[in-house]
């Protein structure tokens, strides 16, 4: 999530372009009533909008307050995932035994930290609905790939592909029980923040809610202006235009952050989290095998790894 220091004005009130047209129209409609037929009573007190005011003002509050909650545990889990990932890396290395340091377990070690890689952004792909495969295929062999292919959760068959791995390890004397036990553990948590995940994306904010939040700010725009009748004149049409518009950018804010995983501007950056989990796991990969096979380390170039951007890093 790369938002440009200044975001441009045209890209804030583009995302009310219409509602700040139908306000615009109305306000000028009501001048031209007011002073057409001024015989006609168009006045209200002006304590009837502020009421209206006040209620609106409470429940885009509570709207706000709940689309972040939403949008910081979305955070808060790839943030876990960062982190699992990274310890289940750790665990592979240090309890895969081989005292000859073979190709044998280097490849073993580097198909796990491509296979977790893949399964992050199969995971964030899925997310946005969007294609699961694309990104993960120079990542996976070509059998795990007809395997995932089966498969309808992607996310889910990689991690299968992970048990299938450790098991046959295991058999193979490579890692004991204890070990398979402690790294299972670490996909259980992975799974859990897959689950968490995909209950955000999945549990829907309540659609009466954000409806009778509608409403209001529509019946706050129609009463401002006859309640503003003896003030300003012909400057009522700007004034009551930018109070509308703060009102319904609130509510629009409140509806992107709600929804974490929509590929917008103010979702969480789960391609940009990808790039740097795989990075950092195939580093951990290529140091430790550098460490035990020149008695001077090579420095491990990972420069070729580019980032796979977010498609909204440019407003």
């Amino acid at each position: 999530m790369l938002l440009k220091k200044r975001i441009p004005l045209k890209y804030v009130l583009g995302k009310i372009k219409l509602e700040l047209a139908l306000i615009l129209l109305y306000c000028i409609a009501f001048e031209v009533f007011h002073h057409t037929f001024q015989a006609v009573p168009t006045k209200i007190p002006i304590a009837i909008p502020s009421i209206i005011g006040t209620i609106i003002s409470l429940l885009l509050a509570f709207k706000s307050n709940q689309a972040y909650d939403r949008w910081w545990e979305a955070r808060i889990v790839w943030g876990a995932i960062v982190n699992d990932s990274r310890s289940l890396l750790r665990q592979v290395i240090g309890f895969y035994k081989d005292p000859d340091f073979s190709t044998q377990a280097n490849d073993f070690k580097e198909r796990f930290a491509k296979r977790q890689a893949a399964w992050c952004y199969s995971l964030s792909q899925s997310l946005r609905g969007k294609d699961p495969i694309k990104l993960i295929q120079s990542l996976l062999t070509e059998e795990e790939l007809r395997f995932v292919k089966k498969h309808k959760h992607v996310p889910n068959a990689i991690l299968m592909l992970h048990v299938k791995e450790l098991r046959k390890a295991n058999d193979e004397g490579k890692i004991n029980v204890y070990q398979q036990v402690e790294i299972d553990n670490t996909l259980t948590r992975l799974c859990d923040s897959m689950g968490k995940c995909e209950r955000i994306k999945n549990t829907i904010f309540p659609t009466t809610y954000s409806l009778y939040i509608r409403f209001t700010l529509c019946l706050f725009v129609i009463l401002l202006p006859f309640g503003l009748t003896d003030f300003l004149g012909w400057f009522r049409i700007p004034l009551v235009t930018t109070i509308g518009a703060a009102f319904f950018l609130i509510e629009k804010m409140a509806i992107h952050l709600q929804d974490p995983f929509e590929n917008r501007p103010t979702d969480t950056p789960m391609n940009l989290i990808s790039s740097n989990i795989e990075k950092n796991l195939l580093q951990m990969v290529y140091e430790y095998r550098n460490e035990f096979e020149s008695e001077e380390p090579k420095s491990v170039d990972i420069s070729h790894i580019q980032p796979v951007k977010d498609t909204y890093f440019v407003l």
